[in-house]
């Protein structure tokens, strides 16, 4: 399992179309494959950086997800409303594996 992580600079008044942006992968992003954990924008401190978060399985899982993405309705229609609405103003990606936790393992009582 592998973990997507997409820092946004953002527009600062443009905080209302981020959170409408973020409701509709909401929707998008699970029924398209991914595990999402949620999307966070700005609260306190800066005005303009605000995160997606979701696991996904592995690299290969994470294309065929962005074609099934690209293909969804709604999915579609937030891209263009994002290109539209222009208050995305950067957006970088980085995977992550999480190597804190072991493998899981069954109990023995």
């Amino acid at each position: 399992m592998i973990t997507c992580i997409i820092r946004y600079h953002i527009d600062p008044f443009g905080r209302d179309d981020f959170a409408t942006y973020a409701r509709n992968w909401g929707e998008a992003i699970p029924r398209c494959g991914a595990d999402l954990i949620g999307y966070f924008a700005p609260h306190e401190g800066s005005a303009t950086t605000a995160y997606g978060i979701y696991n996904i399985e592995n690299l290969a899982a994470y294309e065929a997800y962005r074609t099934r993405l690209a293909a969804d309705p709604l999915g579609r229609a937030n891209y263009e409303f994002a290109r539209n609405a222009r208050f995305i103003l950067k957006e970088d990606r980085l995977f992550l594996k999480n190597v804190s936790h072991p493998p899981s393992r069954t109990l023995q009582p």
